[in-house]
């Protein structure tokens, strides 16, 4: 990718609400679907977002995610392309526990964030990744591609096309649900234009890439 020739942008969009997120579950692979709220939030987003004319959505293919993108293909009449690439982390023996008991059974681990027999975190920032630019060529020049994720997945992966250092990656703050961040073209690389937002600002960073 070189500076003149990439013009495309990319939003990263979390999906909404499950059960899991309201207790505090670690989710990772067990496909959860959308809760009450979580059906709102995807609706409410959407309706946000398709004003913003996206040009392709692709999607985790993991329920939660893929019906919070099923909300943006019926707004703007696309067509969501699923991605194994783009699943939650694999949580091993820590999905569906909530965080105190991950905290008392491994202090250590939960503190560095490194699961004993889950899925290595930057291997997550990788296929996520490639998953992105799989899809990008489905978008045109100055077209927008939305990529429909997990919180954990889709900052390990903008963590590692902004070349954020492995040692300094929890500097990206958290994506809530149904919250979305931006990259845009800089440099040859990516650059973070928006993160973890909820509603589109008056001058939006879309709209201007100096």
């Amino acid at each position: 990718m070189t500076e003149t020739a990439e013009t495309r942008r990319i939003l990263c969009w979390r999906h909404g609400q499950t059960a899991w997120n309201a207790e505090k579950r670690f989710q990772g692979q067990t496909d959860i679907p959308l809760n009450e709220r979580g059906l709102a939030q995807a609706e409410r987003a959407a309706g946000l977002l398709a004003r913003l004319r996206p040009d392709a959505i692709v999607s985790s293919d993991l329920s939660r995610a893929a019906t919070t993108a099923g909300f943006l293909a019926r707004a703007t009449g696309l067509r969501v392309e699923l991605d194994k690439g783009l699943r939650e982390r694999f949580g091993g023996r820590w999905e569906g526990l909530t965080t105190p008991e991950i905290r008392e059974r491994w202090p250590e681990e939960n503190a560095r964030m490194e699961i004993p027999d889950g899925e290595d975190i930057l291997a997550v920032g990788e296929r996520v990744q490639e998953a992105v630019l799989r899809a990008l060529p489905r978008v045109p020049e100055g077209g927008l591609l939305v990529v429909v994720g997990h919180g954990a997945a889709l900052r390990a992966g903008i963590n590692r096309m902004i070349g954020l250092p492995p040692e300094i990656r929890q500097a990206l703050g958290p994506i809530g649900n149904c919250a979305w961040s931006v990259l845009g073209p800089h440099g040859g690389g990516w650059r973070l234009l928006e993160h973890n937002a909820t509603s589109l600002p008056e001058t939006h960073p879309l709209s201007d890439d100096r």
